[in-house]
């Protein structure tokens, strides 16, 4: 069930499902990514990288919307693990997705793919 904010409009949801393929730990995205629900996908992978899995997959074939916000979060994820050592997958055989990333040019910063590597 949708939340609603102060001024009563619904507030997006967003699931998060955590999962290994292989060497990697995969999150799984649901819902909407955008400035009120980034910070739980922000958080997601930073717990992870301080776990020490320096191998990700953010899967956003089940996402329904992604803003500029959500995009800003997989450009820190890639940042972030790539400093440490670590790799990003984004997963997304979400057409809608797909090509947001393609528009933004994201697909050549970011490793894209259209299942986890091991799948």
């Amino acid at each position: 069930m949708r939340g609603t904010s102060g001024d009563g409009a619904a507030e997006p949801e967003l699931g998060l499902g955590l999962s290994t393929v292989g060497d990697y730990a995969v999150i799984s995205v649901t819902g909407e990514i955008d400035m009120y629900t980034a910070p739980q996908l922000r958080e997601a992978v930073r717990q992870l990288s301080s776990e020490g899995r320096m191998r990700v997959a953010i899967d956003l074939t089940p996402t329904e919307f992604c803003d500029s916000t959500g995009l800003g979060v997989l450009i820190g994820a890639r940042r972030r693990l790539s400093d440490a050592g670590g790799s990003l997958v984004v997963v997304c055989a979400n057409p809608r997705i797909r090509k947001l990333l393609d528009l933004t040019g994201l697909d050549k910063v970011l490793d894209v793919r259209e299942a986890v590597p091991g799948e």
